[in-house]
């Protein structure tokens, strides 16, 4: 699933239009980013915690030289289910 068919799916469950709908995702996904931006971390209980996470500046290695390169500092996102979703992912 992609974020036009996400688009779709809300829009049929709400029943209004793809426009709408389209807005309601964006909402969401903003505010997800901006909770990350401002707290760090965003929980939705029932679904998962998306997580800032740091990583440290490290010396890796060219695959087709071999040649050592640095590596800078960068931030991520994680994620971990909630026991509900992890329940709902697994098959019957």
């Amino acid at each position: 699933m992609n974020k036009r068919d996400l688009v779709e799916c809300v829009a049929a469950e709400l029943g209004g239009s793809r426009q709408g709908a389209e807005k309601a995702v964006k909402a969401v996904l903003d505010s997800i980013l901006d909770g990350l931006d401002r707290d760090g971390s965003v929980t939705i209980a029932g679904f998962g915690t998306f997580e800032r996470k740091e990583r440290a500046a490290r010396v890796g290695r060219n695959p087709r030289t071999g040649e050592s390169i640095d590596i800078p500092a960068t931030s991520t996102v994680g994620f971990r289910p909630a026991a509900a979703l992890k329940r709902a992912a697994v098959p019957a």
